[in-house]
């Protein structure tokens, strides 16, 4: 039987590969055959079975991962707030009643968990915000290719706009910036950003639409 240990390592081996690719979408909902055996298996861990709460984690831990290390660009504190979603998920599982899929459920966890974390990191202005370049909309289209360095001069312009874009990412309240990141890093639609921040999709749309409107003023001068 493997040690604490071994497991505790092989747990943070997966974490370091996924924290190295970049987001992808959050996946759709598996086939009816999927959903039930799910079912079966949150019954199970509802009533203790700590095999079945195992295996629920590895369903969902590749994705809980990316999402968190996608909000708070720090590999160090998604590690943290993975663990946080995933404590909070089996502390709360008994309450859960299938009104909703388990995955909406369980990414509103997590999106709380980021929420609570970018609230006190915003307090404290110690916000990190740099993004990558696979994003979609206005800003990211100006972003120059993928190898600057063969042009120092798109080169110095890359780094300024990653700078100016982190400094009014962080400027946003946590709310805007999540819904903003989860538009246009995770490609979620409206209504599902909704479902997960336990929201409407028009009160998320008007997020977006604030979040959008700042940045528009934020980085007017060099877009």
């Amino acid at each position: 039987m493997a040690s604490k240990d071994t497991k505790k390592d092989d747990t943070v081996s997966r974490m370091d590969g996924a924290c190295l690719e970049l987001a992808r979408p959050v996946p759709a909902a598996g086939s009816s055959e999927e959903t039930a055996q799910e079912r079966a298996l949150i019954l199970r861990a509802q009533r203790g079975e700590r095999a079945a709460f195992e295996e629920l984690v590895r369903l969902y831990e590749d994705t809980v991962l990316r999402l968190t290390v996608q909000l708070v660009r720090s590999e160090e504190e998604a590690r943290d707030l993975y663990q946080e979603s995933f404590l909070k998920v089996y502390r709360s599982l008994g309450r859960f009643r299938f009104q909703s899929r388990f995955s909406t459920w369980l990414y509103r966890v997590v999106m709380n968990v980021c929420l609570d974390h970018l609230r006190r990191m915003k307090r404290r202005r110690e916000v990190s915000a740099t993004p990558n370049e696979e994003g979609e909309g206005d800003y990211f289209r100006t972003l120059p290719e993928e190898r600057p360095e063969l042009n120092p001069e798109r080169a110095l312009r890359s780094r300024e706009i990653s700078r100016r874009l982190e400094q009014a990412l962080s400027r946003l309240s946590p709310r805007e910036r999540l819904v903003f990141e989860l538009r246009h890093y995770q490609g979620m639609k409206l209504r599902t950003i909704g479902d997960y921040c336990g929201t409407s999709e028009e009160t998320a749309k008007n997020c977006l639409f604030r979040a959008t409107q700042k940045l528009r003023a934020e980085l007017r001068e060099i877009l």
